[in-house]
C-alpha cells in the first residue's frame, strides 16, 4: 500500500529546488528509512518514485514590499521667480482636509527667502492652493513670524520649518529652528540657547498664525542648540507629538539625534520626555533627522556629512544601532551632507532623497535630482529597481526640500532651485519651486484626516 504523506512529486519538477529550500524531506518509498533519502545529485534512484513529505511550516509572510502598489508622477511650476537678492528656498507643504474646493484639502506651503549669503533666510512667507495646485495665492508674509531685531542690531529668525496637520485639534503647526544673524546675515551663537526649536499655530477657521514660540527643554547644557530644523514630525493617534532633534552644547561639537514626546494642546507645546540620544563623531555628527510611522514602527533618517544613516523603533523612542542607507544589492545610496524625507502608504515606505552618481559632480554635494525610491521596512535598504527621478537637475542644486501626504490620491515633494544672484543656469535651472506630486494607484489611507 502506498502511503501519501505529502504531494507527489513528478520526475520531470524534482525535488531538488525543494531540498535546496529546505521546504521538504524527499524518502524513496520501500519503507520509510533515512539510508534511502534521494541523493541530491539526481531526482531519482534505482527508478523508484519519490515521495516528498513536507515539514510543518508557518504559512508565508506578507511581503513588506509593495508589489502592488505603483505611483506616477506630475511635475508642477508652484512659483518661478529670478531675483537678484535673493531665491525661494525651503518649501514644505501641510494638507488641511477638506478646507478646500469642493470637500479637497487645502494645501499651504511654507517657503523663506534665501539671501545673500550661507543659510541666510527671512521670515516665513506662506502659499495656498485649494484645487491641487492648479491655482496658487502668494506667497504670502506673516507678519507675526518675520524677523526681531534686538538691541545691537542682532536679527532672530526662526528657518528650517516644517508644516503639519494636527487632527486632534483641527490646527497646523509649522515647526522650525530659532538663529541668531549678525549684520552681514552670519550665524551666531552668543547667547547659551543660541539655537532652539521653535514652532507657530495656524487656525484654518480664523486664518490667524500664532507667533513663534520656543520649545521649553531640560536644562541641560547639551541642548543649548535643540533643533527640529528640516524634519518630518509625527503625530500619534492621542494627539502627542513625536519630535526629532538634533542637540550640542556648541556649535563646534559634534551633535547628536533624539526624538521628544510632546503634548499639544491646540496652543502650545509641551516637552514631556525624550528617547534614546543617537550619537555619530564623524565631522558635525548627525542631524536633520525626520520621523515616519509604518506598519506599527516608526522610521529616522538621519543626515551625516560622509553619508545618510537609518535606524527603525518600535515605539519611536528607543532604536536600534544606526546603519549606513545602502541599496539592496548592499552598495551605498550616496546621499551625503543633506537630508532625507519620507512618504509612507500602508502598502509602503518609501524613501526621497539625493544622491552622487547620477552624473551630477557638477551639482553642489550632488543635491539634485531628487529620487524618489521604495524601502525595505526589514532590511532598511533602498529598492534600487523601484528609484525614479522626480524632481529634475537643472544645474541648481534642489536638497533642502519636503514630503508629505495631501490627500488619499497624492504625496507632494516640494523643492525649490538655489539661484544666487538672480542668474540662471544654461541648463535650465530659473528659481522654479517645485511640487513634484506623486499619484498612488491604490488610495492611501495614512493621508491626513479630519
Amino acid at each position: 500500500m502506498r502511503l501519501h504523506l505529502a504531494e507527489r512529486t513528478s520526475r520531470k519538477e524534482g525535488p531538488v529546488s525543494r531540498l535546496a529550500a529546505g521546504l521538504a524531506l524527499c524518502f524513496l518509498f520501500t519503507g520509510l528509512r533515512a539510508s534511502d533519502a534521494a541523493p541530491a545529485s539526481g531526482y531519482a534512484r534505482n527508478n523508484q518514485e519519490i515521495i516528498c513529505v513536507s515539514l510543518a511550516a508557518p504559512p508565508p509572510r506578507k511581503s513588506p514590499l509593495a508589489e502592488s502598489l505603483a505611483f506616477d508622477f506630475k511635475l508642477d511650476v508652484v512659483k518661478q521667480e529670478l531675483h537678484p537678492e535673493f531665491c525661494w528656498f525651503h518649501p514644505r507643504v501641510a494638507a488641511v482636509p477638506g478646507a478646500g474646493r469642493e470637500g479637497q484639502p487645502a494645501v499651504v506651503m511654507t517657503l523663506q527667502k534665501h539671501l545673500a549669503g550661507s543659510d541666510y533666510y527671512s521670515g516665513l512667507w506662506t502659499m495656498r492652493t485649494d484645487d491641487l495646485g492648479k491655482t496658487w495665492t502668494g506667497p504670502t508674509e506673516i507678519p507675526e513670524l518675520g524677523w526681531i531685531t534686538e538691541p545691537g542690531g542682532v536679527v532672530k529668525a526662526v528657518a528650517d520649518v516644517t508644516p503639519g496637520w494636527h487632527p486632534q485639534t483641527g490646527k497646523l503647526i509649522a515647526m522650525g529652528c530659532t538663529v541668531r544673524y549678525g549684520k552681514s546675515g552670519e550665524q551666531l551663537a552668543d547667547v547659551r540657547r543660541f539655537s532652539q526649536t521653535a514652532y507657530t499655530v495656524h487656525d484654518p477657521k480664523s486664518g490667524r498664525w500664532s507667533k513663534w514660540q520656543v520649545l521649553e527643554l531640560p536644562g541641560d547644557d547639551k541642548f543649548n542648540m535643540a533643533r527640529n530644523a528640516c524634519a518630518q514630525w509625527l503625530v500619534l493617534p492621542d494627539g502627542t507629538l513625536l519630535v526629532p532633534i538634533y542637540f550640542a552644547k556648541a556649535p563646534n561639537v559634534p551633535s547628536s539625534v533624539t526624538v521628544l514626546h510632546c503634548a499639544f494642546d491646540g496652543r502650545k507645546l509641551t516637552y514631556l520626555k525624550h528617547g534614546d540620544e543617537l550619537s555619530l563623531n564623524i565631522v558635525r555628527g548627525l542631524c536633520e533627522p525626520s520621523i515616519i510611522a509604518f506598519r506599527g514602527r516608526f522610521y529616522l533618517t538621519i543626515r551625516n556629512d560622509v553619508k545618510g544613516y537609518v535606524t527603525v523603533s518600535n515605539d519611536g523612542l528607543h532604536y536600534r544601532p544606526i546603519k549606513p542607507w545602502t541599496f539592496d544589492d548592499g552598495s551605498e545610496l550616496g546621499s551625503y551632507n543633506t537630508q532625507q524625507h519620507w512618504l509612507a502608504h500602508q502598502e509602503g515606505l518609501f524613501l526621497a532623497y539625493t544622491r552622487r552618481g547620477a552624473n551630477n559632480d557638477h551639482i553642489h554635494r550632488n543635491r539634485a535630482p531628487i529620487f524618489l525610491a521604495q524601502v525595505d521596512p526589514e532590511r532598511l535598504c533602498v529598492i534600487r529597481k523601484s528609484e525614479r527621478a522626480i524632481i529634475p537637475e537643472r544645474g541648481a542644486m534642489l536638497g533642502n526640500f519636503g514630503a508629505a501626504a495631501v490627500s488619499a490620491n497624492e504625496s507632494w515633494v516640494t523643492a525649490a532651485e538655489y539661484i544666487a544672484k538672480g542668474q540662471a543656469s544654461p541648463r535650465g535651472a530659473n528659481g522654479s519651486v517645485f511640487a513634484a506630486r506623486v499619484l498612488w494607484s491604490k488610495p492611501n489611507d495614512l493621508a491626513p484626516r479630519k
